[in-house]
C-alpha cells in the first residue's frame, strides 16, 4: 500500500516543489529526477504485484473523505468564479448541480459510503500506472526544453511555467489515484481533478481561442462528471443489493439489472472522458495548447481515464443491449473519425483524429465486452499509449525545428531531420502496420467480433476504418521518407534537441512488440482470467509470424546502410520531359516549372463538414437508447 499512496502523494510534492523553481536548467533536474523516481516506482509495482492478482487495501479515509469533499466544493467554486469572469455560464449551472448532488449524496447516504477497501491493485492498473509513470514522466522531462523554446517563439504568451509544471504533476497524481482507487467517489475525486487539470492546461496560452477551447472540455467533462456522481447515488441507495460504493463489490453483484443504470451512466462519462462522439471536439479544441499537454492528455492522462472506465465496467456491459449500444458508439466514433482524419494536413488533427478513432474502437471492445474484446481492448490501450506520444511530441520538435507541423512541409523530412524522421516512422508503424501492435489488437478485435451476435456489425466497421486509416498514415509516412536534394539539415546536436525522452519512447514501441506476448501472459490473460473465468490468447503460430515480421523490419535500415555507397541519384521521371538534378523540368508553352508532390486529402467527400454532424448525430441516439435499455432491463 505504501508504494500506491507515494505514487498518489509524490507528484504532489513535486508539483509544490516546482512552484518554486524558476530556473529551467534546475526544473530540468528536478523533473528529470521525479520522472526517474515515479518510473521506478511503476516498475517496482510490477515486479511486486505482477502475479498477485487483485490485491485490497484498507487505507484510512475519514479525514481523506472530509478533504476530498472540501476539495470538490472549492474546485466547483473556482468553476463558478471562472465561468462569470469570462461569462460561460453553462460551465456555471454544471457546477452548481454537480456540488449539488455531492452535497446531498453526503448528507443522505452518509450511513453506505463506507468503503472497507479504498485501494487495489491488480494487472489492469499495473500496466495502467506504467503507462502514466512511464510515459507521462518522460513527457514530463520532455516540456522543460519544449516550454522554454515555446516561449522564446510565442514571446505574446504570459510565461507560466512554474504553474504549468505543478499542473502536469497534479495530472499525473491525478491519474494515479483514480487506476489505485476501490473507492468510487475516489475514483469520482481524482477524475475531477484531471478534467480541471486539462482545463486549466489547455488554456495556458490565455488567448480567446484557448480560453473557448478549455472550457468547452470542461462544460462536456462536467456533464459526464454529473453523471457519475448519479450513479453513485443510485449505487449508495441499493446498497445492501449492489455493493455499495466498492468498485470491487459493483463489478462482482450478481444483480445486473440493478448495477447496469449506473454503469450506463459511469460509461458516459467515460464517453465525455474519452472525447468519442459526439463531445470529440473538446480534444480537438485541446490541439491549442503545448505540444505536451496533447501527448499527456492523449497518451496517458485524461482520455486514457475513460476508456479505463469503460474496459473496468466491460463485464457489467456483456450480453447486455445496453453495452451493445455503447459499444456501437464507439464504433461509429472509429469509422468517422478515421475518415474525417483523411481530410486533415495538420499534423496534430492528423493524431487527434485518430486518437479519437482508437479510443473509439476500445469503447467497442469494451461495450460489447466479452473476454476476447476486454483482451483486445487492453492490448490498444497499450500500443496506443506509447506509439502516440512518440508521435505528439516528435511533430511538437518538428514544428519548432521547421516552423510548421503541415504534413506536407514535412517532405524530405529523413534528409532534414534524419533522426526525427526515423523516429516518427516507428511510431506512424506502430499505428497500422504489421507487426505493430495496433494492428494485431485489432486483428484480435476481429475475431472477438465473429463470436458475438451481431458481430459481423462490428466486423464491418472495423474493415472499412482500418481501411481509411492505412490511408491516412501512408500518405504522411510517405512524405517523411521522400529524398529530396538541396535541402538543408536543420537536425541539431542531443543537447539542442529533447532526444533523451525521445529516444526511451521509441525504444518502448519496439519493445512494445517485442516482448507484448510476455505483457499479454503476464499481465492482460491473468486480468481476464480472474474476472471472466477464461481467458484469451494469441497461436504460438502467429506469434512466430510477428516475430519474423518483426526481424525483416529491423534488416531494412541494414540494407540502407549497405547500399548507400552505390546508389544512383536518378533525375524524377516526368512523363518523358526532361527535369534537372533540382526538380526543374520544361512544362507546357515553354515554362520551367517545379516538380512537386502533393497528397490527396478528399475534403469534399472525407471532411469535417461532411462527417462530422451525421456521426455525432448516431452517436447521440445510441447514447439515449443505451439510457433506454438500461431502465428497461431494470
Amino acid at each position: 500500500m505504501q508504494t500506491l499512496l507515494f505514487l498518489i502523494v509524490f507528484p504532489i510534492l513535486v508539483a509544490c516543489l516546482l512552484l518554486f523553481v524558476k530556473r529551467t536548467t534546475l526544473r530540468y533536474a528536478v523533473v528529470a529526477l521525479s520522472a526517474l523516481v515515479i518510473g521506478g516506482a511503476s516498475i517496482y509495482l510490477l515486479i511486486r504485484y505482477a502475479f498477485e492478482g487483485a490485491v485490497y487495501f484498507a487505507a484510512p479515509s475519514g479525514a481523506i473523505d472530509l478533504a476530498m469533499v472540501a476539495i470538490e466544493m472549492g474546485l466547483a467554486l473556482f468553476i463558478v468564479y471562472m465561468g462569470a469572469k469570462f461569462r460561460n455560464y453553462l460551465a456555471i449551472v454544471l457546477a452548481v448541480i454537480q456540488a449539488a448532488l455531492v452535497v446531498y449524496l453526503e448528507m443522505t447516504f452518509s450511513g453506505s459510503l463506507h468503503a472497507v477497501n479504498n485501494l487495489f491493485i491488480d494487472q489492469f492498473s499495473i500496466i495502467m500506472a506504467l503507462i502514466i509513470g512511464i510515459i507521462g514522466s518522460l513527457i514530463a522531462v520532455y516540456a522543460v526544453r519544449y516550454m522554454e523554446t515555446y516561449h522564446r517563439h510565442h514571446p505574446e504568451v504570459r510565461d507560466r511555467q512554474t504553474f504549468f509544471f505543478f499542473v502536469i504533476f497534479a495530472f499525473l497524481a491525478a491519474m494515479f489515484g483514480l487506476v489505485f482507487s476501490n473507492n468510487l467517489l475516489w475514483v469520482f475525486f481524482f477524475w475531477e481533478i484531471t478534467t480541471i487539470s486539462s482545463f486549466l492546461l489547455i488554456g495556458y496560452s490565455e488567448t480567446e481561442e484557448a480560453t473557448k477551447n478549455a472550457f468547452r472540455a470542461l462544460v462536456m467533462n462536467l456533464l459526464g462528471g454529473v453523471a457519475f456522481v448519479v450513479a453513485i447515488i443510485l449505487l449508495a441507495a441499493t446498497e445492501p443489493t449492489s455493493g455499495g460504493i466498492e468498485l470491487s463489490r459493483v463489478l462482482a453483484s450478481g444483480d445486473t439489472a440493478i448495477v447496469l443504470i449506473p454503469a450506463v451512466l459511469i460509461g458516459f462519462a467515460g464517453i465525455t472522458k474519452a472525447a468519442l462522439m459526439p463531445f470529440s471536439s473538446w480534444l480537438l479544441g485541446a490541439m491549442v495548447a503545448p505540444t505536451p499537454v496533447s501527448a499527456l492528455l492523449h497518451s496517458s492522462t485524461m482520455v486514457k481515464a475513460g476508456v479505463y472506465i469503460l474496459v473496468r465496467f466491460s463485464p457489467v456491459f456483456a450480453g447486455t443491449f445496453a453495452g451493445f449500444s455503447i459499444g456501437l458508439v464507439g464504433g461509429v466514433t472509429f469509422l468517422v473519425a478515421s475518415a474525417i482524419a483523411i481530410s486533415q494536413s495538420d499534423a496534430k488533427s492528423v493524431l487527434a483524429y485518430s486518437t479519437i478513432a482508437n479510443l473509439g474502437l476500445i469503447a467497442a471492445c469494451a461495450g460489447v465486452g466479452t473476454y476476447m474484446l476486454v483482451w483486445a481492448a487492453i492490448l490498444l490501450i497499450v500500443f496506443h499509449a506509447v506509439a502516440k506520444s512518440l508521435l505528439f511530441l516528435g511533430t511538437g520538435a518538428i514544428e519548432h525545428r521547421t516552423g510548421s507541423r503541415n504534413i506536407e512541409d514535412m517532405e524530405g523530412l529523413i534528409v532534414r531531420m534524419p533522426k526525427m524522421a526515423v523516429m516518427m516512422f516507428i511510431g506512424i508503424a506502430g499505428m497500422f502496420l504489421a507487426p505493430f501492435g495496433m494492428l494485431i489488437s485489432k486483428w484480435a478485435a476481429i475475431e472477438a467480433f465473429v463470436q458475438v451476435p451481431f458481430g459481423l456489425i462490428f466486423i464491418a466497421i472495423l474493415a472499412y476504418g482500418s481501411a481509411v486509416t492505412v490511408f491516412f498514415w501512408a500518405k504522411w509516412m510517405g512524405k517523411l521518407v521522400t529524398v529530396t536534394r538541396n535541402t538543408e539539415r536543420v537536425e541539431k546536436g542531443f543537447f539542442q534537441e529533447p532526444w533523451a525522452p525521445l529516444y526511451i519512447i521509441t525504444g518502448l514501441v519496439i519493445a512494445a512488440v517485442l516482448l507484448f506476448p510476455v505483457i499479454s501472459s503476464i499481465l492482460i490473460e491473468p486480468y481476464v482470467l480472474a474476472i471472466y473465468g477464461i481467458t484469451a490468447h494469441l497461436a504460438d503460430t502467429n506469434v512466430a509470424i510477428m516475430l519474423l515480421m518483426m526481424a525483416l523490419l529491423l534488416v531494412l535500415p541494414v540494407s540502407f546502410l549497405l547500399f548507400k555507397r552505390t546508389a544512383r541519384h536518378l533525375p524524377a521521371y516526368m512523363g518523358g520531359r526532361p527535369a534537372t538534378p533540382d526538380l526543374q523540368f520544361a512544362g507546357s508553352l515553354g515554362l520551367t516549372r517545379e516538380a512537386q508532390t502533393r497528397n490527396y486529402y478528399l475534403t469534399e467527400y472525407f471532411g469535417e463538414a461532411k462527417l462530422f454532424r451525421p456521426g455525432a448525430a448516431v452517436c447521440i441516439v445510441l447514447i439515449l437508447v443505451s439510457w433506454v435499455l438500461a431502465g428497461v432491463a431494470l
